[in-house]
């Protein structure tokens, strides 16, 4: 445990009212109220006794969340090129440099974590290591590896520069979260990490969270069968393959009883609308954009069969786990860490084959004992090792190893929660929520505070 934080528990027991530690959780490339790891995190941390902050992109359901003091900033555009994503990346690091500054001058943290990718933010956390503060690294996905699945390459000056960040990234960090044993087993190699400094911590789906609820047959669009794919849509996902397959048990299986539902947002959702368009399968195939939990629900309540299309090795797919959690079989690629998630819960196509994803999807569709079966195990694996609830103590020990832990008395004194108030960044300075006092910032962030709210 750092001195400093020893020293704020006693304090705060000789006077019966111990202070909580307080955990930072930076994201870049996404809002707190669409990213469901980060809310389960959150969620944890506040249940665990710390006080929890965030900093992320300004979303307007950003303030949906209590359990937190959230400071988030104006998205940038997304960008297409190299160029463009030096421009986003530069921007969103400003944004959190600065905001992680007049958090830690407002409510000092004891811990902060930064969710890679991209690996640029350890240059955030690494320098309050100097102040006895602690360094997580979430590490969900690895960049070189993107890098490769976006522009097909694994050389050259780009993807050399992505594999130095990844390693100082790792080296920094007091401790690295993954999601699997094959994302842990990478990071030790690459980092050249000791043993236990690093944690798996799983992605599943909160049990409380899943409703299954009656089916809507209007979401079938008049068809007998509906099937769902649900993610985010980036080029790593492959909605192409899906679409593809689609295509494929359309035009040359002749199958056109079912519906494809295809739920979610991201910069190749306009592509994959477009290539639907070209290969003559819109009649058959919905767009929802971003699907929030009753939407989810109701889709996923109702469908069939779920479509996994990911063709990254590494890859835990969450999609998966919410098919599984909701009784649904699925359909993927024959990946690693796909068949040891879904075991029988899905079937699997060599990877990249569409008409054999195609194929299965069809004798899927005329196997309706089999589909139950598939979706009572999938069901299985969730509640028995796979939620988040089977995952929570996990991440919840790294905090208490890193911390010293809480006593009792400090949980239940503590509900979590910090300053529940609403505060803004202006051009001259910030208003924290305590009262008339203000503080001003140095002028070199003068440019940068007219783009930043912070809320509570």
């Amino acid at each position: 445990m750092n001195s400093d934080l020893g020293k704020r528990q006693t304090m705060g027991s000789a006077v019966g009212r111990p202070t909580p530690p307080h955990v930072l959780l930076v994201v870049e490339n996404i809002a707190l109220a669409r990213d469901h790891r980060l809310q389960k995190q959150v969620a944890s941390l506040a249940r665990g006794g710390y006080r929890v902050s965030v900093i992320c992109r300004r979303d307007v359901g950003n303030h949906d969340f209590s359990l937190a003091r959230v400071c988030d900033y104006r998205a940038p555009t997304d960008a297409k090129s190299k160029l463009g994503f030096i421009r986003e990346y530069g921007y969103s690091f400003a944004m959190a440099a600065w905001l992680t500054v007049k958090v830690y001058l407002t409510e000092p943290f004891d811990a902060i974590q930064v969710s890679g990718t991209p690996d640029i933010y350890f240059a955030i956390g690494a320098p309050f290591k100097l102040l006895g503060r602690r360094f997580v690294l979430d590490q969900r996905e690895l960049s070189p590896e993107l890098f490769e699945a976006r522009y097909g390459r694994h050389d050259g000056a780009t993807y050399r520069a992505l594999r130095w960040l990844e390693r100082r990234s790792f080296r920094a960090a007091d401790h690295v979260i993954t999601v699997n044993r094959s994302l842990e087993s990478r990071v030790y190699r690459r980092g050249g990490l000791p043993w236990g400094r690093v944690s798996v911590v799983g992605n599943g789906p909160v049990l409380a969270q899943v409703r299954r609820q009656p089916p809507d047959l209007q979401l079938k669009q008049g068809r007998r069968f509906l099937c769902c794919w649900l993610g985010f849509m980036g080029p790593q996902d492959h909605v192409d393959a899906a679409l593809r397959a689609i295509h494929h048990l359309i035009t040359v299986l002749r199958r056109t009883d079912c519906h494809f539902a295809f739920l979610g947002e991201g910069e190749t959702r306009a592509a994959s609308e477009q290539l639907a368009s070209q290969l003559g399968i819109s009649p058959w195939t919905t767009f929802t954009g971003w699907a929030g939990p009753e939407m989810r629900n109701a889709y996923l309540s109702t469908a069939e069969l779920g479509l996994e299309s990911n063709l990254e090795e590494i890859v835990s797919p969450v999609k998966g786990m919410e098919y599984m959690a909701f009784g649904v079989p699925f359909v993927s690629f024959d990946l690693r860490e796909t068949r040891a998630l879904a075991e029988g819960a899905a079937v699997y196509a060599p990877p990249g084959d569409v008409t054999e994803f195609a194929c299965l999807i069809d004798r899927l569709l005329d196997d309706a004992a089999r589909r139950v079966e598939m979706g009572c195990r999938g069901r299985q694996l969730v509640e028995e090792r796979l939620a988040w609830d089977r995952q929570e103590s996990a991440y919840l020990g790294v905090y208490h190893r890193l911390l010293g832990g809480l006593a009792h008395g400090q949980r239940a004194a503590s509900s979590g929660r910090l300053n529940n108030t609403t505060y803004r960044a202006d051009l001259g300075s910030m208003d924290f929520g305590h009262g008339n006092s203000r503080e001003p910032l140095a002028s070199a962030s003068s440019g940068l505070a007219s783009a930043v709210r912070v809320t509570g």
